[in-house]
């Protein structure tokens, strides 16, 4: 029985098997296991030496087994091994799926054309290709009755239920990635955790300057509804963050605190501190802010009183 390959081909592809199958049931991390363990090395040392020795004792075998043959069996057995495989059913296949003729049997399909002693083959379709194009019209009829008759979803539903689904995604990693909040999507914090992380870091940062219960010193006061830069979260946030009027309003702190924590303190400023009454409060400074989403029946009584007497002062300089 004839070798299907040489050994120069066993020897090498069973020892990668073998290498392999160890790297994968050893656990060295990100490194290779012969790398990281020397009896791991050892180990495949080992294994070369056994393969080359087999293979030297199969080699043996086969000659003493050849010796005991008759004349006539050697003979045999050395043309069958001089004789090379061929893979006989892979051959079958590719005759079957392009089918060619032989060159003995062109004879049959040749054409009475000749040009210049140019003769032409009359040779069919090849089946690969008469296969493939009765696939297409399988397709085509089961794509036409999806999408045009049974209306499935197309390409732009598909890609509207994507984005959809993308803008989810985002949604909820920015739900959980508190770092990623601005200016433009910071919402007002009212849990006690965030509210206590803001008063620390108010009671660290801002009380030289606005007074530990925020009625103001060299900065404004931050009990009333009077506001410079705007009130509300995102104008807090975005003051916090940026800092005030330049040379002469505060520092920006985005480089000191991160957004979370600007948002923290934000939120314990507009939650714990407006609307208190300090023990000396500085004069209000800025314009009176009313957010825009606020019915007026839910306003603070300051804001509303204030909002009376302007109108009481307009109605008097009418009359």
């Amino acid at each position: 029985m004839r070798n299907m390959t040489p050994w120069w081909i066993r020897v090498p592809l069973l020892f990668f098997i073998i290498l392999v199958l160890m790297e994968y049931v050893i656990d060295s991390g990100k490194e290779p296991a012969i790398m990281v363990y020397p009896v791991a090395r050892y180990f495949m040392l080992l294994v070369l030496l056994l393969l080359i020795a087999i293979e030297l004792i199969l080699h043996s075998v086969e000659n003493v087994m050849f010796q005991t043959l008759s004349e006539d069996a050697k003979a045999r057995y050395l043309a069958s091994k001089s004789t090379p495989w061929q893979w006989q059913w892979g051959k079958n296949f590719w005759k079957k799926l392009t089918g060619n003729k032989p060159i003995e049997e062109e004879a049959e399909i040749i054409l009475d054309h000749n040009y210049d002693g140019i003769r032409e083959l009359d040779n069919n379709l090849p089946p690969w290709w008469v296969w493939m194009f009765y696939a297409t019209i399988i397709f085509g009829v089961v794509y036409l009755a999806r999408f045009h008759i049974f209306n499935g979803a197309d390409q732009k539903l598909e890609y509207e239920q994507e984005v959809a689904e993308a803008q989810a995604e985002i949604a909820e990693y920015k739900k959980n990635a508190k770092d990623l909040v601005d200016a433009n999507s910071v919402e007002l914090l009212t849990d006690a955790s965030n509210l206590d992380a803001g008063k620390k870091i108010f009671e660290s940062n801002c009380v030289a300057c606005h007074m530990p219960d925020g009625g103001g010193g060299i900065g404004p006061n931050l009990t009333d509804n009077y506001w410079i830069l705007g009130g509300g979260i995102k104008n807090v946030f975005h003051t916090i963050s940026e800092g005030g009027r330049d040379g002469k309003g505060m520092i920006a702190w985005k480089q000191t605190l991160k957004p979370i924590e600007i948002a923290q303190v934000a939120s314990y400023v507009l939650e714990d501190i407006n609307g208190k009454t300090p023990a000396n409060p500085k004069a209000p400074e800025g314009e009176l802010w009313v957010d825009p989403n606020t019915p007026k029946n839910q306003m603070p009584n300051q804001i509303q009183d204030s909002t009376t007497r302007v109108k009481d002062s307009v109605s008097v300089a009418l009359k």
